[in-house]
């Protein structure tokens, strides 16, 4: 499995952000306000991922005394997890922009004021969650051991 490149989730933000400003001028005049409330969710799934890589890394690396180690089924999951977090967080992320962008022009109404302070907030947390999310499929990556070129090398001359 490769990494996740931070410029396919930036392409796949750029992409929402049309979309969502292409559905937002059909369909913003019969939306509700946009709510808040996704906010806080984002940035608890932020910390989560965060603090989960931390402890990962810690126990892959075994930096601490009576560590378990870590077994390869749950990186193997955590990898997963963090994948598709980063691609989710590109979404919403994108489609805040988008909302951003169709409401630059209509800042003056208290309405569309309050849904634009809101898609910020919203990008700026789903930006935080997939900068989790790439920490904590970073952090699932095996060390490379300085030895086992050695060990190699020795094993082929043999």
């Amino acid at each position: 499995m490769k990494p996740t490149r931070v410029s396919t989730l930036v392409v796949v933000a750029v992409l929402c952000a049309g979309l969502g400003w292409l559905l937002l001028r059909t369909l913003y005049a019969k939306l509700p306000p946009l709510p808040w409330t996704g906010v806080p969710a984002l940035l608890i799934a932020a910390l989560a991922e965060a603090w989960t890589g931390r402890d990962l890394k810690a126990r892959i690396t075994r930096r601490g005394e009576g560590m378990k180690p870590v077994a390869p089924l749950f990186v193997s999951r955590m990898v997963a997890l963090a994948k598709a977090t980063s691609l989710a967080a590109a979404i919403i992320a994108g489609f805040a922009a988008g909302f951003d962008i169709y409401l630059a022009g209509s800042l003056s109404a208290s309405v569309p004021r309050q849904d634009a302070l809101t898609a910020v907030i919203t990008f700026a947390a789903a930006v935080v969650l997939a900068c989790a999310a790439l920490y904590l499929e970073n952090c699932c990556r095996v060390p490379e051991d300085p030895d086992r070129d050695e060990r190699s090398a020795s094993a082929t001359s043999r």
